[in-house]
């Protein structure tokens, strides 16, 4: 029956029917509703419209109402009222055109506007008059209402299974339901274990670039699921792994709501960003069989987390790379509270630029590394002495556990590919042979599969190969003695130059969390952080230019002066000072001679004109000046005699050749010069040789 609102003014314009359906699923189990919504063709016809002048829009099938923003087919029919081309405007219920009043109520506007009908399967309404855009703006608001309580009881429901583990989320691969919906693990024990060497293998390396190396220099696949969810097995890949070792259903747990939509600036579509851990929903521990502990899930989290190098939004210390700088990562400025930077540039050092980077103040401080890592690096060595011999031994341990994880991979990958070989070669043998296109196509397959079969042979015939068993295969005894050897050498494994900077790095980082920084003139102040809170304050004395940047250098300077007047030689000032607790401003723990002459001189006092000699000894003993002195030789001949080997003498541990003030020594030393003797033999310590001279 035609309703007395529609007028030859609407009838002369188009009828649109607008067809929605909320989700995917509901247009593909929901018929009776898309019947019905495609059946208003024949209301708009029993309203007056001929059956030319009716539209469809059915674009927005599966796509909410919540909002117009995805919604083509909705604002195609707003722009075409906006033109006046429609006249009437037709939906199963007025939800179906918007649950949003800010998308409802400029509709009602422009329909009102230029004079377009609004009917529903209750009637039709005009959106210019008040009755009209009261009923309409009233359902409008109740459909709004709707979806809130829709939404409200649909997430409270989904929360409460949540909340109680049984929420049936896509699980990881390696975990899979039985038929009653029970979480077991994947019956395939080559995907087990696969995963277990792969957290074994993240625990030893520690990053997820060098795991994803790992596996594929060994030839080693990782189980995958493809996009239809059936296992598969491709090449590792960092993302692949990293997707891996993140996954909390590993370690037993249900999670909720490990993500949150991030919506982009530039007006695109919002896209899944993940939460730290601490903000995650809901976890249920103990839910799903475990691959590995929740704690050592923790610990690969930290792992992957203190990698990433972005010091300061996330104050994460970056993974250990190539480079002499042991603080790279880790060395933090004690004036700002900054990361510091390794810089090689003109030198190696520390620089604490980030406020002039960012804020265009002047930097900090900078700091030469070499002294600054030789103390933290004995430090370190010291600390981690006690723990030597067991460190090294569950090493070992864990370097042949690692050996057969890797080795059974191989065997069950090898396993897999000769089945797959030899179902290829099945499914070949039972084609017709007159069928040449099927028969070509599975030959080929066989001829991959047996590839496979070979590349994966070699990869196990290398970890079986007598190299690889000899570096590895080592007796419990042997083990023992191999550790026992090598207590007390951790020295000079560091200092080895197969020892990689990087290495020295992540062994560096097992005990130290940070090492805070703060120079002032010559002494550099560290304060180093140890894992699990310890500290321990080290002052570092660096090398400077002059005496005045010395931190007691104007105190030096007048010491200096006051004893030269005193008529003190220089070796005995330097002497005096370094008891007193001076230094030379390029060495780090004494007073050299050479300083206190400069600084002498420069004030323009005269050192005393005594004659002394460069080492001062005992007086029973000569030294070479004094020998020639008293033999009256040329003392060159003494050092040319020594050598060349002729003369043999002990050195003292100051450098010098001394003599034994002996008339036995002296005459020894004439029949040398005489050539009475061929060679002399002066020392103590060693044993003179047949036929030479021992005094």
């Amino acid at each position: 029956m035609k309703s007395e609102l529609v007028k030859p003014i609407h009838l002369a314009r188009r009828a649109v029917v607008y067809i929605r359906q909320s989700t995917t699923h509901q247009v593909v189990t929901n018929q009776e509703s898309l019947r019905l919504q495609y059946a208003l063709r024949q209301r708009a016809i029993e309203l007056g419209w001929p059956e030319a002048g009716i539209d469809v829009i059915d674009a927005d099938l599966g796509i909410s109402g919540a909002s117009a923003a995805q919604r083509s087919g909705f604002k195609e029919l707003v722009g075409r009222v906006g033109l006046n081309e429609v006249g009437l405007i037709l939906s199963i219920d007025v939800t179906r055109l918007a649950r949003n009043c800010s998308d409802w109520y400029p509709l009602l506007d422009i329909c009102g506007l230029h004079g377009c009908l609004i009917a529903d399967r209750d009637g039709v309404y005009d959106p210019g008059s008040a009755n009209g855009r009261l009923l309409l703006g009233l359902k409008g608001t109740i459909s709004e209402l709707e979806l809130h309580t829709i939404r409200s009881r649909l997430t409270a429901g989904l929360l409460a299974k949540a909340e109680r583990g049984e929420l049936a989320l896509t699980l990881p691969i390696g975990l899979v339901r039985d038929p009653s919906g029970v979480v077991v693990k994947d019956p395939n024990l080559e995907v087990q274990e696969r995963l277990e060497l792969l957290f074994e293998t993240i625990l030893k390396l520690r990053t997820v670039a060098k795991v994803m190396r790992e596996f594929n220099h060994r030839g080693l696949e990782l189980p995958r699921r493809n996009r239809h969810g059936d296992l598969h097995w491709a090449r590792a890949t960092t993302s692949a792994v990293a997707a891996i070792l993140k996954n909390p259903a590993y370690a037993g747990a249900f999670v909720y709501g490990r993500t949150r939509l991030r919506k982009p600036l530039d007006g695109r579509s919002p896209t899944k960003a993940p939460k730290p851990i601490e903000q995650w929903r809901i976890i249920v521990k103990d839910r799903y069989p475990a691959y590995i502990a929740w704690q050592s899930y923790e610990k690969i989290r930290d792992i992957i987390s203190d990698n990433r190098a972005e010091y300061m939004r996330n104050k994460t210390r970056g993974a250990p790379r190539e480079g002499e700088l042991l603080l790279q990562g880790i060395a933090w400025c004690g004036r700002c509270g900054h990361k510091m930077y390794a810089r090689y540039k003109g030198g190696a050092e520390y620089v604490c630029n980030h406020l002039r980077s960012h804020q265009g103040l002047p930097a900090c401080q900078y700091i030469r590394a070499r002294r600054v890592d030789a103390a933290v690096a004995q430090a370190f060595l010291t600390a981690l002495a006690p723990a030597e011999i067991d460190a090294l031994s569950c090493a070992r341990r864990a370097q042949q556990q690692a050996y057969k994880a890797m080795q059974s991979g191989a065997e069950q990958q090898l396993e897999r590919r000769q089945y797959e070989a030899a179902l290829a070669e099945r499914q070949f043998n039972r084609v017709d042979p007159d069928n040449r296109l099927v028969a070509a196509e599975l030959e080929r397959r066989w001829e991959v599969a047996l590839k496979e079969v070979r590349v994966a042979e070699e990869a196990l015939a290398r970890l079986k190969s007598p190299q690889a068993i000899a570096q590895i295969t080592i007796g419990n005894k042997a083990l023992n003695d191999k550790v026992v050897r090598l207590s007390g050498r951790l020295p000079e494994i560091w200092t080895d130059p197969s020892t990689t900077d990087a290495k020295r790095k992540a062994l560096l980082r097992c005990l130290i969390d940070k090492v805070i920084l703060d120079r002032e003139h010559d002494v550099v102040r560290m304060r180093i952080v140890w894992r699990g809170g310890a500290v321990t304050d080290i002052e570092v004395k660096m090398r400077v230019n002059s005496v005045a940047d010395l931190t007691q250098g104007a105190e030096m300077r007048e010491r200096v002066l006051e004893l030269a007047r005193a008529k003190m030689h220089d070796d005995e000032i330097a002497a005096m000072l370094t008891s007193e607790g001076h230094r030379s401003p390029n060495c780090p723990d004494k007073v050299l001679p050479i300083t206190v002459q400069r600084i002498r001189l420069h004030a323009g006092l005269k050192g005393l004109t005594e004659q002394r000699t460069r080492w001062r000894h005992s007086t029973d003993l000569l030294s070479a000046q004094q020998l020639a002195g008293v033999l009256n030789i040329p003392v060159n001949w003494l050092y040319v005699q020594i050598r060349q080997e002729r003369l043999l003498i002990d050195r003292h541990p100051s450098g010098a050749h001394l003599f034994s003030n002996t008339s036995r020594v002296i005459e020894a030393v004439r029949k040398l010069r005489n050539h009475e003797l061929d060679h002399l033999d002066l020392r103590i310590t060693e044993p003179h040789e047949e036929g030479h001279q021992h005094a």
